[in-house]
Protein backbone atom coordinates (compact mmCIF):
# COMPACT_ATOMS: atom_id res chain seq x y z
CA UNK A 1 0.00 0.00 0.00
CA UNK A 2 2.97 2.59 0.93
CA UNK A 3 4.65 1.90 -2.45
CA UNK A 4 1.69 2.54 -3.99
CA UNK A 5 0.97 5.79 -2.64
CA UNK A 6 4.26 6.79 -2.83
CA UNK A 7 4.20 5.69 -6.99
CA UNK A 8 0.63 7.86 -6.88
CA UNK A 9 2.81 10.81 -5.72
CA UNK A 10 5.96 10.65 -7.50
CA UNK A 11 8.03 10.57 -4.13
CA UNK A 12 11.50 8.82 -4.16
CA UNK A 13 11.66 5.78 -2.09
CA UNK A 14 14.27 7.86 -0.16
CA UNK A 15 12.92 10.80 0.81
CA UNK A 16 9.47 9.28 1.87
CA UNK A 17 11.67 7.54 4.87
CA UNK A 18 12.21 9.84 7.81
CA UNK A 19 15.27 11.03 8.40
CA UNK A 20 16.53 12.62 11.86
CA UNK A 21 19.70 15.72 11.66
CA UNK A 22 21.50 15.48 14.61
CA UNK A 23 24.94 17.16 16.23
CA UNK A 24 27.99 14.99 15.07
CA UNK A 25 29.98 12.63 17.66
CA UNK A 26 33.42 11.45 18.13
CA UNK A 27 31.37 8.33 17.32
CA UNK A 28 30.46 9.60 13.77
CA UNK A 29 33.75 10.31 12.49
CA UNK A 30 34.60 6.97 10.91
CA UNK A 31 31.42 7.36 8.82
CA UNK A 32 31.86 10.97 7.89
CA UNK A 33 35.38 9.89 6.83
CA UNK A 34 34.27 7.37 4.72
CA UNK A 35 31.78 9.58 3.13
CA UNK A 36 34.56 13.23 3.00
CA UNK A 37 37.15 10.21 0.70
CA UNK A 38 34.56 9.51 -1.47
CA UNK A 39 33.33 13.05 -1.95
CA UNK A 40 36.56 15.03 -2.06
CA UNK A 41 40.19 15.19 -3.97
CA UNK A 42 41.33 16.38 -0.78
CA UNK A 43 39.29 14.74 2.04
CA UNK A 44 39.56 15.93 5.70
CA UNK A 45 41.11 13.39 8.13
CA UNK A 46 39.75 11.92 10.58
CA UNK A 47 42.26 13.96 13.13
CA UNK A 48 40.66 17.24 11.90
CA UNK A 49 36.98 16.70 12.09
CA UNK A 50 38.09 15.53 16.11
CA UNK A 51 39.80 18.48 16.59
CA UNK A 52 36.77 20.49 15.23
CA UNK A 53 34.33 19.03 18.01
CA UNK A 54 36.65 18.69 20.35
CA UNK A 55 38.70 22.16 19.97
CA UNK A 56 36.81 24.54 17.95
CA UNK A 57 34.27 26.18 19.72
CA UNK A 58 33.11 28.26 16.33
CA UNK A 59 32.46 24.77 15.12
CA UNK A 60 28.63 22.88 14.80
CA UNK A 61 28.52 19.75 12.52
CA UNK A 62 25.29 18.11 12.14
CA UNK A 63 24.63 14.21 10.37
CA UNK A 64 21.81 13.20 8.47
CA UNK A 65 20.80 9.92 9.70
CA UNK A 66 18.27 7.53 7.64
CA UNK A 67 17.09 4.40 9.17
CA UNK A 68 19.77 4.84 11.77
CA UNK A 69 22.72 5.26 9.29
CA UNK A 70 24.77 8.41 8.65
CA UNK A 71 24.10 9.41 5.58
CA UNK A 72 24.96 13.08 4.78
CA UNK A 73 27.18 15.37 7.01
CA UNK A 74 27.40 19.83 7.57
CA UNK A 75 29.99 21.79 9.28
CA UNK A 76 29.93 25.43 9.97
CA UNK A 77 31.37 28.31 11.59
CA UNK A 78 29.51 30.61 13.44
CA UNK A 79 31.45 33.72 13.48
CA UNK A 80 29.66 37.56 14.67
CA UNK A 81 25.89 36.49 13.46
CA UNK A 82 27.42 34.63 10.22
CA UNK A 83 27.70 30.85 9.05
CA UNK A 84 30.59 29.89 7.41
CA UNK A 85 29.88 26.20 5.55
CA UNK A 86 33.33 24.19 6.14
CA UNK A 87 32.02 21.17 4.43
CA UNK A 88 28.27 19.34 3.56
CA UNK A 89 27.91 16.10 1.49
CA UNK A 90 26.08 13.22 1.06
CA UNK A 91 26.80 9.82 0.90
CA UNK A 92 27.13 8.75 -3.07
CA UNK A 93 24.12 6.21 -3.12
CA UNK A 94 22.17 8.89 -1.51
CA UNK A 95 22.53 11.50 -4.01
CA UNK A 96 19.84 13.18 -6.19
CA UNK A 97 17.45 12.42 -3.71
CA UNK A 98 16.94 15.71 -2.17
CA UNK A 99 18.77 14.91 0.94
CA UNK A 100 21.36 17.43 0.21
CA UNK A 101 18.59 20.00 0.37
CA UNK A 102 16.94 18.73 3.20
CA UNK A 103 20.37 18.96 5.29
CA UNK A 104 21.29 22.58 4.26
CA UNK A 105 17.94 23.69 5.02
CA UNK A 106 16.70 22.73 8.25
CA UNK A 107 20.48 23.52 9.47
CA UNK A 108 19.99 27.42 7.87
CA UNK A 109 16.65 27.01 9.80
CA UNK A 110 18.34 25.81 12.94
CA UNK A 111 20.83 29.04 12.41
CA UNK A 112 18.11 31.03 11.82
CA UNK A 113 16.76 30.08 15.26
CA UNK A 114 20.28 30.39 17.01
CA UNK A 115 20.37 34.55 15.94
CA UNK A 116 22.87 33.46 12.77
CA UNK A 117 21.56 36.25 9.84
CA UNK A 118 23.40 35.67 7.54
CA UNK A 119 25.62 32.39 5.40
CA UNK A 120 28.15 31.56 3.25
CA UNK A 121 30.33 29.21 1.57
CA UNK A 122 32.49 28.60 -1.15
CA UNK A 123 31.84 26.13 -4.48
CA UNK A 124 34.34 24.82 -7.14
CA UNK A 125 33.46 26.70 -10.10
CA UNK A 126 32.67 23.34 -11.92
CA UNK A 127 30.43 22.14 -9.32
CA UNK A 128 27.08 23.34 -11.26
CA UNK A 129 24.87 20.30 -9.12
CA UNK A 130 25.63 22.41 -5.79
CA UNK A 131 25.83 25.31 -7.37
CA UNK A 132 21.86 24.71 -8.59
CA UNK A 133 21.34 23.43 -4.80
CA UNK A 134 22.79 26.77 -2.60
CA UNK A 135 20.48 28.85 -5.42
CA UNK A 136 17.66 27.21 -5.29
CA UNK A 137 18.10 27.56 -0.74
CA UNK A 138 18.89 31.22 -1.41
CA UNK A 139 22.60 31.25 -1.75
CA UNK A 140 23.31 34.55 -4.64
CA UNK A 141 27.51 34.52 -5.93
CA UNK A 142 29.28 36.96 -4.31
CA UNK A 143 32.42 37.00 -5.49
CA UNK A 144 35.60 34.70 -7.13
CA UNK A 145 38.15 33.28 -4.51
CA UNK A 146 41.16 32.74 -7.35
CA UNK A 147 43.17 29.37 -7.06
CA UNK A 148 41.41 28.34 -4.10
CA UNK A 149 41.24 24.43 -4.28
CA UNK A 150 44.56 22.96 -3.64
CA UNK A 151 44.24 19.77 -5.32
CA UNK A 152 44.12 21.75 -9.11
CA UNK A 153 44.04 25.44 -8.29
CA UNK A 154 40.27 26.11 -9.30
CA UNK A 155 39.03 28.48 -8.84
CA UNK A 156 36.11 28.99 -5.85
CA UNK A 157 32.39 31.18 -6.40
CA UNK A 158 31.71 32.31 -2.79
CA UNK A 159 28.16 32.56 -2.06
CA UNK A 160 25.92 33.80 0.81
CA UNK A 161 22.73 33.90 1.47
CA UNK A 162 20.53 35.93 4.04
CA UNK A 163 18.45 33.74 6.70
Amino acid sequence: MQNKVREKQNIPEAISKVAIIRPMTLEDIPTIVAIEEVSFPTPWTAESFASELKDNYLARYFCLVLDGNVIGYMGLWIVMGEAHVTNIAIWPGCRGQGWGEHLLGNVMQKMLSSGVLRITLEVRVSNKTAQNLYSKLGFKPAGLRKKYYSDNQEDAIIMWASL
